[in-house]
């Protein structure tokens, strides 16, 4: 042994060496949401984990509408890969911005797979986001252990997480657990500082008519009810249910009161709430039907009901409850609000299959260009006084037709 290492040793037998563990990687990214504009929470079933993604201060809105009528291409483009490789699983806008956040699954050779998000502006420009920035995340210590799949391939842990909502500092997370009631709510606070709470939860399914502790709620939102933050949710085949916040505890069992039963047969794929003018409604979007309009008047009144409890006549009598307005948008998988005015959907076209991401209006909840009827031809004139004129011309405009703007 030299001397000079000899010198040393006694220092590097004094030096305590801490091992720091790799941050864990996003091994999948199911469902977004965003806390404020510079926080977007990703959800990873396969790492059993939630992640928060930093992101640059928004930009000021462009105040453009969306008209994307094939935004598969060219988010494919700015992957590297085929348009049938992605899997869209998720959409959010990003506060104040009017910049779209879409989650995807990119599918590879041998049933291999990667995750992939993606930014894309009203003119179809696409960023990816590095997900290897995440600034924070926390685990999901009690997510499914993947013994379990629904119809031979779809692993029970692709629903550990089915919906997320940031409200008041806290990240909302529905899904499923390993519990025997495996419907369950968890809570983190955000910053994330540890474990999160976790409430199971059971609900009364009218068409079924049983009681129901493992179907996850599929689409959530956060609204005032009865003066008390209120967690309004649904399930697939479409049961909904309101769930003040305050009773979100850790290890409590509790049951949601069921105040609708909104038809069935279909799964929901997105609820968001917004005002128009003094009024506050929620929108839910379903997989097999129209959407549902509900006024936040109507779930206030449902919910201090006692709530549903006997069945439904199915299928003569498919609804019961709450009332809910039929509004044109059968074909979205995702929705978000745009802006004050507009939604932002995610859906496909009926004839060639492309993904398209596209503005639609609140209050008319419709694309004009959907159609083709009795107002589109060229000799139509407008009778005096005709009720849909002005929001023909506004439509018209928005979806980028403005020459047939009369």
């Amino acid at each position: 042994m030299n001397t000079r290492f000899k010198l040393l040793l006694p220092l590097l037998l004094a030096v305590k060496f801490v091992y720091a563990a790799p941050a864990p990687a996003i091994q999948s990214a199911s469902k977004l949401s965003f806390g404020d504009a510079s926080s977007l929470f990703v959800a990873d079933w396969k790492g059993a984990r939630i992640f928060a993604l930093p992101l640059p201060a928004a930009a000021s809105p462009a105040g453009k509408p969306f008209n994307l009528l094939d935004v598969q291409a060219p988010i494919a483009k700015a992957l590297g890969v085929a348009p049938t490789a992605l899997r869209f699983e998720d959409l959010a806008v990003q506060p104040g911005s009017e910049l779209a956040y879409v989650a995807l699954t990119v599918r590879g050779a041998k049933g291999q797979s990667k995750p992939a998000i993606v930014s894309i502006d009203a003119a179809g420009k696409v960023k990816r986001l590095d997900l290897t920035k995440a600034s924070g995340s926390a685990a999901i210590s009690d997510a499914p252990k993947g013994d379990v799949t629904f119809w031979r391939d779809l692993p029970e842990q692709t629903l550990t997480v089915t919906d997320m909502r940031y409200y008041d500092h806290k990240l909302y997370v529905a899904g499923l657990s390993d519990r025997s009631f495996a419907s369950t709510l968890r809570v983190y606070d955000y910053p994330f500082n540890g474990k999160a709470t976790a409430t199971t939860i059971e609900m009364y399914h009218p068409v079924h008519n049983q009681i129901e502790t493992r179907a996850p709620i599929r689409s959530m939102t956060v609204m005032t009810i009865g003066g008390e933050p209120t967690l309004v949710a649904a399930y697939t085949c479409t049961p909904l249910v309101t769930i003040p916040l305050k009773e979100l505890k850790d290890g409590a069992h509790i049951a949601a009161r069921t105040v609708g039963e909104l038809g069935w047969g279909s799964a929901p794929n997105g609820l968001v709430s917004f005002k128009v003018g003094d009024a506050e409604y929620a929108l839910l979007v379903n997989s097999s039907r129209s959407a549902d309009l509900l006024s936040a008047t109507d779930l206030t009144s449902a919910s201090a009901a006692p709530g549903l409890s006997t069945p439904i006549e199915w299928p003569a009598k498919p609804y019961l409850g709450v009332k809910a307005t039929m509004t044109p948008m059968s074909a979205v998988m995702r929705i978000d609000n745009l802006n004050p005015q507009l939604l932002l959907a995610l859906r496909r076209s009926d004839a060639g299959g492309e993904m398209q991401l596209v503005s639609i209006p609140k209050g008319g909840y419709l694309r004009l260009s959907d159609f083709v009827n009795e107002y589109d031809f060229p000799d139509y004139r407008y009778p005096d006084g005709d009720k849909f004129r002005d929001f023909h011309k506004y439509a018209r405009t928005l979806e980028g037709y403005g020459e047939l703007a009369r």
